[in-house]
């Protein structure tokens, strides 16, 4: 007997459930196929890692690798407290396939291994690796930053620094908990915030005693956000004799037995939930002194101004993959008897998320640049980087959100839908507004650098100026922005700190990117000649050109 639906099919009737006008998948894809970061990976020094940079494109877009984002934020780490035994040992396991994101970020070198490269650019590759390999999910990027960002810290205490720098910096991933200088490699945690403060440390009450022991502390306290709780060794905050002191905390004793590290939940989070977010117990911890004692934030702040500028990279790689995204969907969907990509209201909406997603990427190396210079001793490089970073994590994680919003939107229904992957990047991108401090800690921060150091200003001036002359429109701004910082105040210091982050990219995009770009991104963000919504550019930007730019393999 022939079926009902064979017998339509037959005379030419389509099936119930015959698949049109739906895109196909996008895996497997290029995530390096970007132009604004393979010019800004050459521009800041770096274009000796392209290759490698092309290599981990291909694997971050393969279908294996999307499978590990998707199952490692499907399959939540789980908390275990004690053994059959009753044993304390608060462990957290992990998908294996948070381990095979791991193990790869690891081995490209997205952890502490800048700190072991002489090369020039070293950390500016890290960074653009972290843009690419970013494609694939965010939460296996905070151990690997936390690493990152512990070693200049570390380096204050140098005897410490000798023992676990070169574990640090290590390429190997080696995940089982055991005596630190017994494994291939280390990764680091930081225990800043507690319930009562937040990002206000000062008030932190976590408790630090000294031994008999020379710099050996141990700990009473309790911790309010320590993320990925399994890592080796702990930088931590807590009230010495002297003041607020920073200290080492290894999980796992030179005598081989566990630390007092009592975990006593996981968070319950909107999103990053591959990785887990613990509240550690600290009750006879032992821990070792880094930098004097009283000078903890003193201390810990290199690890912040690194873990900022993660947090741009983390926010401009989410939007670069929902952007990929939204134009994937919208070349093979057709409404109204045209393709999406080519329905110009549509155009729109892609060209202003292009501009926006051109910007964040571009900042983001140069801040990458910068830091890879003061590290080699560029003072005035430092200065930059000290406040721009401040800027760029302000107002790039700020950006993130509404874009990641409009490129779900773009997708309709389907991107409303957990299998389209959008609700994963929505619920993920407020995070790196709130890490390292929200949106006011932020913005004060810039107000603190630009009164208590005054090369910061000079330095960003500087930069800026290095566009003078090159549209009208940015130099109105930078004439905006000078009188702005005389007029400076804790109530408007988002809004000239906006104003900061808009000029800046502005001038590097007026330097650095095509005409189109750089003009339609002047006339908007700074000349008023757009709407309050992505999607308002005016009629005169040059949409095919910043579209065919933006999507990977040109445009139609």
């Amino acid at each position: 007997m022939v079926s009902t639906l064979d017998e339509q099919r037959a005379h030419g009737g389509p099936g119930t459930h015959d698949v049109t006008n739906q895109a196909p998948p996008l895996t497997p894809y290029d995530a390096s196929d970007d132009t604004a970061l393979l010019e800004g990976l050459r521009r800041e020094g770096a274009g000796w890692a392209e290759e490698d940079l092309r290599r981990l494109g291909r694997q971050a877009g393969s279908a294996q690798a999307q499978e590990w984002a998707d199952l490692a934020n499907r399959h939540e780490p789980e908390l275990r407290t004690h053994d059959r035994y009753g044993n304390r040992v608060d462990e957290v396991e992990f998908h294996p396939s948070w381990h095979h994101l791991m193990r790869t970020a690891i081995g490209e070198g997205l952890a502490a291994s800048p700190w072991a490269d002489d090369r020039p650019g070293a950390h500016v590759v890290r960074s653009a690796g972290g843009l690419v390999w970013g494609h694939t999910e965010a939460g296996h990027g905070c151990p690997t930053s936390m690493t990152y960002a512990a070693v200049p810290a570390l380096r204050r205490q140098p005897e410490l620094a000798k023992l676990y720098e070169p574990l640090l910096t290590s390429r190997e991933y080696d995940p089982v908990l055991r005596e630190p200088t017994e494994k291939r490699g280390l990764l680091a945690g930081m225990g800043m915030t507690e319930k009562q403060g937040g990002s206000d440390v000062r008030t932190n009450t976590t408790a630090a005693t000294p031994t008999a022991e020379p710099g050996v502390y141990t700990l009473r306290g309790h911790k309010w956000f320590t993320s990925a709780p399994m890592c080796d060794v702990f930088l931590v905050l807590a009230q010495a004799p002297g003041g607020l002191s920073c200290f080492l905390v290894p999980r796992v004793l030179p005598d081989g037995t566990r630390n007092t590290f009592r975990i006593q939940r996981l968070k319950d989070k909107l999103g990053n939930r591959s990785n887990a977010s613990s509240e550690p117990e600290f009750d006879g911890t032992v821990a070792w002194l880094v930098g004097p004692e009283g000078q903890g934030v003193k201390t810990i702040i290199e690890m912040v101004n690194c873990t900022r500028l993660d947090c741009v990279m983390m926010s401009a790689a989410l939007m670069r993959k929902s952007l990929v995204e939204a134009g994937h969907h919208a070349r093979h969907r057709s409404a109204f008897g045209a393709w999406l990509v080519d329905q110009p209201l549509m155009r729109n909406v892609l060209a202003d998320l292009a501009l926006e997603s051109e910007a964040a990427t571009t900042l983001t190396l140069r801040l990458a640049g910068a830091a890879d210079r003061a590290v080699r001793g560029d003072e005035g490089e430092a200065a930059f980087r000290r406040i721009a970073t401040a800027v760029g994590k302000y107002w790039v994680t700020k950006r993130g959100p509404a874009f990641t919003a409009e490129a779900l939107e773009c997708l309709g229904g389907n991107g409303y839908v957990e299998d389209s992957g959008m609700p994963r990047h929505y619920r993920e991108a407020p995070l790196l507004s709130i890490w390292e401090g929200s949106g006011n800690v932020n913005a004060l921060d810039v107000l603190r650098a630009l009164s208590r150091e005054p090369g910061t200003a000079e330095a960003l001036f500087g930069e800026l100026a290095l566009a003078r002359g090159a549209d009208a429109r940015l130099d109105a701004a930078v004439t905006r922005l000078g009188t702005g910082l005389s007029e400076a105040s804790p109530t408007t210091a988002r809004r000239l700190v906006e104003q900061m982050a808009l000029t800046l990219q502005a001038s590097l995009l007026v330097r650095h990117a095509p005409p189109a770009v750089a003009d339609a991104f002047c006339a908007t963000r700074l000349g008023g000649d757009w709407g309050h919504a992505f999607g308002t550019l005016p009629e005169s930007a040059g949409l095919d050109a910043i579209v065919e730019r933006a999507l990977p393999g040109g445009a139609g």
